[in-house]
């Protein structure tokens, strides 16, 4: 099994050798490796969390069209054996060979986008990200590409523009013209799976699902890493020195996804940004918690089993998925099995995984008429953490009333729990305002939350009764 990684960057191969002598450790970050770099200082950090997307570079890889497909990354979330196989673009390869700006670098100039000059980097490469995807973006898109960029002295307006108006020329440019001889770079690095033990460390990527579980034999502690924003996070802020770390990230079984008996089956590998296109129009209030979930950056690496996986009580996906009835699919070698989510949730970061097994996908069933929303309250629309959230399911039978329900809420209890008090108290009950009003009542009875940083206990309890009120209205104006 190897242990070198080899990536594309400034045009051409670099490989690193782990067992080396002095080489770095498997979980150094791709932002550390690039300021180490003399030619490659314009990449910031900012908050070595993703937060601010002063990191941002943007990673090409193969599509399944054969061409190549541009997504904008934090760096400081991302280990260097992350990228192997993978093009690596920073802002110092915006200019063309010949010396002229890159489009997206011209529009800032010419608005005006950048002063201190701090953040202008990360903007950059996620114009580029969206320069290389869309010619026509909506205002929309743009205020998505540019979310998880932070600027604390230009103003968003110059930049907004700047996107704009960099788009409408694209998406040709010195890039393009090399596409095939990148594809082909590409094509020509391994694709196998290999093992890194450097500083005393181990870090395995498998290549298949088997090679999975038998790291998992092997290393039954190990971190199990796969788009890593959440794991990441262990080394860059509470400075953990993994050992070992298990990264299911090229296993292409947990990348798999199709429709059968009716259900959405979802690969856990699937990143959050691939998601939507698998939805379509029957999962919608699923496609608007990920409108909120977080930056582009991030949803380009995250995934929904590791976001699962992670059983953090203020999971944004936890809610909605309750309420479309999901199930996680559990495998491991003794064969799978599935458990509804609020089974598979066990405790704080706590969850129902047995030894050796792994969260393999999700489930969704078809909705099949039952209203359902999500809702988030935060301090800011995108990149925040929520100080809670919910996911709602409506059925009603001839005579308006109640048949099933789900309430489910995130941030309010050490894991996503269904409200049950409330659910009881509206079960079999005409559905309108008052009984709505007076069941909300019953969530003091569900949920005994806490006040910290992101709002106080009261706000919290007071929030989650309203939430009720706003789905009772959402649904005179949108059932089916």
């Amino acid at each position: 099994m190897r242990s070198t990684i080899t990536f594309l960057l400034d045009g051409k191969a670099v490989e690193i050798d782990f067992a080396r002598a002095g080489s770095e450790p498997p979980t150094t970050t791709l932002l550390e490796y690039l300021r180490s770099l003399p030619s490659h200082r314009g990449v910031k950090e900012g908050c070595a969390e993703g937060d601010c997307g002063a990191c941002t570079v943007v990673i090409a890889e193969p599509s399944p069209a054969g061409t190549l497909r541009y997504r904008a990354i934090d760096s400081c979330l991302v280990f260097l054996p992350m990228i192997d196989g993978k093009q690596v673009i920073t802002v110092e390869n915006l200019r063309s060979p010949e010396g002229s700006l890159h489009p997206v670098q011209q529009a800032i100039v010419s608005h005006h986008g950048s002063q201190c000059g701090f953040c202008t980097p990360g903007f950059l490469m996620s114009m580029f990200a969206l320069y290389k995807s869309s010619s026509l973006p909506s205002g929309d898109q743009i205020m998505d590409a540019l979310g998880g960029n932070l600027c604390r002295c230009t103003g968003y307006r110059p930049i907004v523009d700047a996107s704009r108006d960099a788009c409408a020329l694209g998406p040709h440019d010195h890039f393009s013209a090399r596409e095939s001889g990148v594809l082909e770079l590409l094509a020509a690095s391994p694709h196998d799976a290999f093992c890194v033990r450097s500083t005393g460390r181990t870090y395995i990527r498998p290549a298949s699902l088997d090679e999975v579980f038998a790291a998992l034999e092997e290393y039954p502690g190990a971190a199990l890493l796969a788009g890593g924003t959440d794991v990441a996070l262990r080394v860059t802020k509470r400075h953990e020195s993994l050992d070992p770390v298990i990264d299911i990230g090229a296993v292409p079984e947990l990348k798999a996804s199709d429709r059968s008996g009716g259900d959405l089956l979802i690969g856990a590998g699937v990143p959050l940004a691939d998601l939507p296109p698998l939805l379509g129009d029957a999962y919608t209030a699923l496609s608007s918690a990920l409108n909120v979930f977080a930056s582009s950056q991030v949803k380009n690496c995250a995934t929904i089993g590791g976001n699962l996986g992670t059983a953090s009580p203020i999971g944004d996906l936890a809610p909605v998925l309750m309420a479309y009835r999901a199930c996680v699919v559990l495998r491991s070698v003794r064969g799978s099995r599935r458990l509804p989510l609020e089974e598979f949730l066990t405790g704080y970061r706590r969850n129902a995984l047995g030894p050796g097994e792994l969260v393999a996908g999700v489930a969704l069933p078809s909705p099949r008429g039952a209203f359902v929303r999500s809702y988030k309250v935060s301090r800011r629309r995108q990149l925040d953490i929520a100080t809670l959230s919910a996911g709602f399911r409506l059925e009603l039978d001839g005579a308006g009333s109640v048949a099933a329900l789900v309430l489910a809420y995130g941030g309010m209890a050490e894991r996503t729990e269904r409200a049950e008090h409330a659910e009881r108290a509206l079960a079999g009950r005409v559905w309108s305002r008052e009984v709505v009003e007076e069941a909300a009542r019953s969530l003091e009875a569900d949920f005994t939350p806490i006040t910290d940083v992101r709002g106080s206990a009261e706000f919290r309890t007071l929030a989650a009764k309203n939430l009720m009120l706003r789905f009772w209205d959402d649904s005179k104006r949108g059932i089916r």
